[in-house]
């Protein structure tokens, strides 16, 4: 399988602003992402698998608070929830074509998000 991304420029705050500035700041994250490929970057681990730590990302300059940046790193359970019913909406999509392998992750991570519900 490949590596894959998963990155939400959009997210807001509870005011509906931006909590990531956006356009060419982007490229802070796909250093981070690079990084990744070559095996380095900070990283914490959830039930999603890796993603950046606080240190992890290149913050130099950026005028950005930690309770942003909290918010911004932060997994839900229950917004992977709704991602999970998007995901098998657009899976559905390719029908027999869809590799086993992206049907077994989606499972997995079902299956492990129910465990968290009890």
């Amino acid at each position: 399988m490949p590596r894959i991304f998963f990155v939400n420029w959009f997210r807001k705050d509870d005011d509906g602003n931006f909590l990531w500035p956006g356009f060419g700041e982007n490229s802070r994250v796909l250093k981070w992402v690079f990084e990744r490929c070559d095996g380095e970057g900070d990283v914490q681990e959830s039930f999603i698998g890796l993603h950046p730590s606080a240190g992890g990302l290149d913050l130099e300059g950026l005028d950005i608070s930690q309770e942003d940046l909290d918010i911004l790193l932060e997994v839900d359970a229950d917004d992977w929830r709704r991602e999970v019913t998007l995901l098998h909406d657009h899976y559905f999509q390719f029908g027999d074509r869809l590799p086993k392998a992206l049907a077994d992750q989606l499972a997995e991570l079902e299956s492990v998000l129910k465990a968290m519900t009890g």
